[in-house]
């Protein structure tokens, strides 16, 4: 199959765009710089320069391709316009890709976080948000899903807060990043919240079977880790970095603050009985071992 994936030098993209080749497909890339191209191009795959916003070019690797996995996200969480401007950014892309697969048939996987549910942990079956600060991504990704009904054998992966690879990535690795800023490593509230997390490797192996294998209109948890405690995610942080661990307040982490505060745990139950996904790489707590003072 020739897959064109947006964000695939990522974290998760490169690891996404090596799970690909390695089993036998073709890819071509959107690179928004030329390191990005470079990157594509010595892993193996084919690099088409461009943005999210420059729709002309992403309607023109959907249409050149067998499916398309699209993962790129502008990842300015620096306030809420900022945080704004990606989505809506995100979400014209989205409806380009949509369209320009509609009546083909062909496999269209986007990506989403998994959704919060109050008491317990979440489902595939349960819906994502569709207000606050990422309510616009939900509001995607359920219009990605309509497509089944117009011939697109469209699905969600829903990945969790943390997708971490050598100790770093997702929220763990901004509460990493923070706490080198402030000399604490710090987290919200009693740090009770719980993050579900997968690693990057592991991720990578669901999108190539949900690409390869799920049915139109469905939704995947790519979830190793159902639900670190915050407060243990900052201590393995903290005492990596040689720093102290302590509550801070919910501000310090900017616009994601709200959502750095929630108990958030999720179950992928379903999705690994249904595809056989079988996680195997390091837990987040083990894998955080390896950031470096």
């Amino acid at each position: 199959m020739k897959v064109f994936v947006t964000g695939g030098t990522g974290l998760i993209g490169s690891a996404v765009v090596r799970e690909l080749l390695g089993n036998g497909h073709e890819v071509v890339g959107l690179a928004r710089s030329e390191a990005s191209a470079a990157a594509l191009r010595e892993a193996g795959a084919e690099a088409v320069r461009g943005g999210l916003g420059d729709l002309d070019v992403v309607r023109a690797g959907a249409a050149k391709a067998d499916g398309v996995i699209h993962l790129a996200f502008s990842n300015d969480f620096s306030s809420p316009e900022a945080l704004a401007a990606g989505v809506a950014e995100e979400g014209a892309a989205l409806e380009a890709l949509g369209e320009e697969l509609v009546g083909s048939g062909r496999p269209l996987v986007t990506v989403s976080g998994t959704p919060w549910v109050p008491g317990r942990a979440s489902t595939e079956e349960d819906p994502l948000p569709l207000d606050g600060p990422v309510g616009g991504r939900g509001r995607s990704v359920m219009a990605v899903l309509g497509l089944a009904s117009r011939g697109v054998r469209s699905a969600a992966v829903r990945m969790p807060r943390t997708v971490h690879n050598q100790g770093d990535g997702g929220f763990a690795g901004l509460l990493t990043q923070i706490a080198r800023q402030t000399g604490v490593s710090g987290y919200p509230g009693d740090g009770a919240q719980r993050w579900p997390a997968v690693h990057a490797l592991d991720a990578a192996v669901l999108f190539r079977l949900v690409l390869e294998n799920a049915p139109a209109g469905t939704a995947w948890h790519a979830v190793d880790d159902e639900g670190d405690a915050v407060r243990d995610i900052a201590g393995v942080i903290g005492r990596r970095l040689e720093l102290p661990v302590e509550s801070v307040p919910e501000e310090t982490f900017g616009a994601l603050g709200p959502i750095f505060a929630a108990d958030q745990p999720a179950s992928s139950e379903y999705t690994r009985t249904t595809l056989d996904w079988r996680p195997r790489h390091p837990s987040l707590l083990k894998d955080l071992e390896n950031i470096q003072p």
